[in-house]
């Protein structure tokens, strides 16, 4: 291993619970200054985002120093990465990202000559998602909602074709069980690009790996016995939680949150609403809510937020990942309506 004695940011060695507790803000935050003074014999990770940093955290404890090249609050998808961050790309022994959700992190580390390179996207499988997407029809409840989910799914298989609607969805951490496959993945490349505390990282792994795994537990039980199984958002983040959950997630805009959508279908999304029991439009931090709260008002729904964590902020409904996830089960529960 190759460890730089020049350390661009990060923490000196803190605590596996005490970086869960305080989020990611801490890591972001601290100067070049700070961070040089911390010691010269971490493994020293770049992450593109948040949910990138929290595995490289969760699985490194006390041997990594990470850095988000995301800053808490910044919406991801906008990032264009600076002169610094490249410089910074650089002096690390390894970079954790996520092709396909940010072009200029993916160019930045195609080009640097770092020698771990980790792509999260490599590590599960990724699947194309339009701006519906749906659990299977007999995980519907009701004769209504199987005829509309029938109905839907010719929609679906149309909107695929399109490229503007859809894409390879990127949002895989919002499924426990694919974020989990990551970690296992993220977790065999640090054993190998630092096989000094090999033991460690497999060790930290499998702890968050069973995490994970009980997470899932909780959305599948809590999710199980709904009135609705449809939910609306205002970008499509879900796709692949909505999969694994039996429920059908209605996008107003694509997999960018930034896509306006047409008046066709927010007139589309009225209707689903009142066919399908929707009490409730999803909106999230770090974008706008203007657009979910005229649906909303139009169709006289509910407002509530369902977080696709790509970044942890004073607005988020919890410090780490796993609290704001079961933040995210507490507010579908009560928007479909469970039992």
């Amino acid at each position: 291993m190759n460890v730089r004695r020049h350390r661009i940011s990060g923490i000196p060695g803190i605590a596996l619970a005490a970086t869960a507790a305080l989020g990611l803000g801490t890591l972001t935050a601290c100067s070049s200054d700070s961070a040089a003074a911390g010691g010269s014999d971490k493994f020293d990770v770049v992450a593109s985002f948040y949910p990138m940093a929290f595995l490289a955290e969760q699985i490194g404890g006390d041997h990594v120093k990470v850095t988000s090249l995301t800053e808490p609050g910044q919406e991801p998808h906008d990032l264009e990465i600076s002169a610094k961050q490249t410089a910074q790309l650089e002096e690390s022994d390894a970079a954790l990202y996520l092709k396909g959700l940010q072009p200029s992190v993916d160019e930045a580390i195609t080009q640097s000559g770092i020698k771990t390179k980790i792509d999260a996207a490599a590590l599960t499988s990724l699947e194309e998602h339009g701006t519906e997407v749906g659990g299977h029809a007999d995980e519907h409840s009701g004769d209504h909602a199987d005829e509309h989910a029938e109905e839907h799914g010719h929609e679906h298989e149309h909107e695929h074709s399109h490229e503007a609607e859809g894409g390879q969805d990127p949002h895989i951490w919002l499924d426990p069980v694919k974020y989990a496959e990551v970690a296992e993945g993220v977790g065999k490349a640090f054993e190998k690009a630092d096989p000094d505390h090999a033991a460690d990282y497999k060790k930290n792994t499998e702890a968050l790996v069973k995490r994970l795994g009980e997470l899932n537990t909780k959305f599948e039980t809590g999710l199980k016995d709904t009135e609705t199984k449809v939910f609306i958002t205002t970008h499509a983040a879900f796709g692949y939680l909505a999969e694994r959950y039996g429920l059908t997630e209605e996008a107003i805009s694509g997999l960018d949150p930034e896509s306006e959508p047409s008046a066709a279908r927010v007139k589309d999304l009225s209707e689903t609403a009142k066919a399908d029991g929707v009490s409730t439009v999803f909106y999230e931090t770090l974008v706008s809510d203007k657009t979910a709260k005229t649906l909303a008002a139009d169709a006289n729904l509910k407002t509530d937020v369902l977080d696709p964590i790509e970044g942890i902020t004073d607005r988020s409904r919890g410090d780490d990942y796993f609290q704001v996830m079961e933040a995210n089960l507490k507010a579908l529960q009560q928007a479909l309506g469970a039992k």
